[in-house]
């Protein structure tokens, strides 16, 4: 896709505000690129789900490796909770909001007349795509240069509160200690159109359904029915 001189002038702010210029600002529109624009359009065009998926993956890399050498003292357990903290949709939605992410998307008509530039799923998603698609212009000393600062201040905020609450991490760390096993994890139902999904997951335990819930990602979901499922446990506890 040739980028038009406004689009490029509008890419050249977003770069502006990063302090990052890319060698093929090509990468940025991609990952800018939402697939409701795609659906839109009758030329050949990429969305930015691989960048998104890429993203993913860089960002839990950046953060466990920082977590690791700058709490040497605290637990896997207590490490992974920060970091599903800070990884997650809530907390890099708002990132993207402080970059004003959304006004840079390419959206399509539908998705942008029902507030697509403002909400979390779609921020969030995009946020993964840009660090993913700054990965594969500038590698991993450029991603960490450019998004470590911000993701420090979430960290932070988060090492000493209980900001955050990782019931998946909690719930297999029971059934390890109590059941000798661990929960998986199963999609039983998507609703919605495409920009407003919800899933509904289920968690089993030892063959049997212990929880379930709703959210806008699987991920989302995923937390509920391990919240469900600790309630549960822990309500049997209580009366035995």
């Amino acid at each position: 896709m040739m980028l038009n001189p406004e689009r490029i002038q509008e890419l050249g702010s977003l770069q502006q505000t990063l302090n990052y210029t890319f060698t093929d600002p090509a990468l940025l529109n991609k990952a800018l690129t939402h697939k409701s624009y795609v659906n839109e359009k009758t030329e050949s065009l990429k969305n930015n789900e691989r960048f998104e998926f890429l993203g993913d993956s860089v960002l839990d890399l950046i953060v466990s490796d920082y977590l690791i050498t700058t709490y040497p003292n605290h637990s896997e357990g207590k490490l992974s909770k920060i970091r599903a903290a800070v990884v997650n949709e809530a907390c890099l939605a708002e990132l993207a909001r402080t970059l004003n992410l959304g006004n840079y998307l390419l959206l399509g008509r539908g998705e942008s007349q029902s507030g697509g530039r403002d909400k979390n799923s779609l921020l969030a998603n995009a946020f993964e795509a840009l660090v993913g698609a700054l990965y594969q212009d500038g590698q991993l000393d450029s991603v960490k240069r450019v998004f470590m600062g911000k993701l420090e201040k979430e960290i932070s905020a988060r090492v000493d509160s209980r900001l955050f609450q990782d019931y998946k991490s909690e719930l297999q760390e029971y059934t390890q200690t109590h059941q000798n096993c661990i929960p998986i994890y199963k999609v039983v139902s998507e609703k919605g159109p495409d920009h407003e999904k919800v899933f509904e997951v289920e968690v089993i335990i030892q063959n049997s359904p212990q929880g379930r819930g709703e959210g806008r990602n699987k991920k989302e979901a995923e937390q509920a029915a391990a919240r469900e499922a600790l309630s549960s446990f822990r309500n049997e506890s209580d009366r035995s």
